[in-house]
């Protein structure tokens, strides 16, 4: 479908399914030169004001407004970080955390990752005849990384994955909202006892990390952990169960790697552009008229970039519908592009060949134990993810 709309027009008015008015973009060249357009906001605290208008159908208008301001509605403490902010809020929010997140700081994760994935790989193979990858591995690995950024107790570690887990589900409600309101107290009593101790996590650093007397406020301290806990976990879960499929369903590009193994950096980005952990970009909208092709996008309205179809736009990428780790890597979009590129790229592509390596490595008989068009997949607009990838390890 995302090929016929390519082949029509570089962009479509759709609804989703909320019934949102949105403008779908899908082809490379319109997506990567909006990503970094200043026509398009991202501060939804502005966008907020003016949803309501932008629903098409009046009876689900009607319930958005009912429900605005109501307990239903998404805690506003979790939404101040800088994936929702605009120049010069969010260049301030990136310079403080990029000062803490950096390249050095994540690559001395390597060792820890290494041995938690063994660990995890370890009781996998424990656990019978077929295991489920998804909560074997994708699911934990990436879970237990951010408690390590964020210095959660391990006795804390299950109920905070239970509010995780429902805060990254997408199926809205009260027990999203009971588990929202939980995580913020939950993150205010973690933030201030990082300010009175000696914690040695990315969490404490934050707190600590100052510029020229500038330092991130309590909001935007709970923001930006939050963002930590569904930017870093859900993209590295389904980026670990899509590449891990794509391995099992070509074996021409499993041979090559197990020949090459040098190749998986590139093999990682491959994986990112055939099937990648997100499927459409967060929220955009006009703050004017924005030309695309040969349609205008009026001002005041929600534009969805789709990174899925960009990835497989064959006036990019030749053969787009086929997995080659040789292909060229430059230009991906799997993690966005321009000011809010992923700041945790480099740790979820660390996470991602650190899982998969240690998988075919340790299992080279590893094959699906269900077929491929029949695996579940998440219903998300916005996330392309397996509910369950069951495997036969031996």
């Amino acid at each position: 479908m995302l090929a016929a709309l390519r082949e029509q027009a570089p962009v479509h008015p759709i609804e989703t399914p909320n019934g949102l008015r949105t403008w779908l973009v899908v082809r490379y060249d319109d997506a990567r030169a909006l990503l970094t357009d200043p026509r398009l906001s991202k501060d939804m605290t502005v966008g907020h004001r003016f949803l309501a208008e932008n629903f098409a159908d009046p009876v689900k208008r009607a319930a958005f407004l009912r429900e605005s301001g109501t307990r239903r509605q998404f805690p506003a403490e979790l939404g101040r970080h800088m994936l929702d902010s605009d120049p010069p809020d969010h260049t301030r929010l990136r310079r403080l955390v990029g000062r803490v997140f950096t390249t050095g700081a994540i690559t001395a994760l390597r060792p820890r990752i290494e041995q938690l994935v063994g660990t995890l790989l370890d009781d996998a193979a424990a656990g019978g005849d077929v295991v489920d990858l998804m909560a074997a591995l994708a699911f934990p690995l990436p879970f237990t990384v951010i408690c390590w950024l964020l210095g959660v107790p391990p006795d804390d570690r299950a109920r905070f994955r239970t509010w995780s887990n429902l805060l990254v589900s997408g199926t809205g409600g009260d027990d999203v909202l009971d588990a929202s309101e939980a995580m913020v107290a939950y993150l205010r009593e973690l933030i201030a006892d990082k300010r009175t101790g000696t914690a040695d996590d990315l969490l404490a650093d934050l707190v600590r990390v100052g510029d020229q007397g500038d330092r991130l406020t309590g909001d935007e301290l709970l923001g930006m952990a939050f963002l930590l806990l569904v930017a870093g976990h859900e993209t590295t879960v389904n980026l670990i169960g899509n590449g891990t499929l794509a391995l099992l369903t070509h074996p021409g590009q499993r041979a090559l790697l197990a020949a090459e193994p040098e190749r998986w950096p590139a093999a990682i980005d491959e994986f990112l552009r055939y099937d990648g952990p997100v499927s459409n970009a967060t929220w955009r909208f006009t703050t004017e008229d924005v030309r695309v092709g040969q349609t205008t996008i009026p001002a005041n309205e929600f534009v969805t970039i789709c990174l899925g179809a960009a990835g497989r736009d064959p006036d990019r990428y030749p053969e787009p519908d086929v997995l080659d780790i040789t292909r060229d890597r430059s230009g991906g979009l799997a993690f966005g592009h321009g000011i809010h590129h992923c700041l945790g790229a480099p740790l979820a592509r660390l996470e991602a060949e650190v899982a998969l390596r240690a998988l075919f490595d340790r299992f080279p008989g590893v094959r699906l134990a269900a077929p491929a068009d029949r695996l579940p997949w998440r219903l998300s607009l916005m996330m392309r993810g397996l509910q369950e990838l069951p495997l036969r390890l031996h």
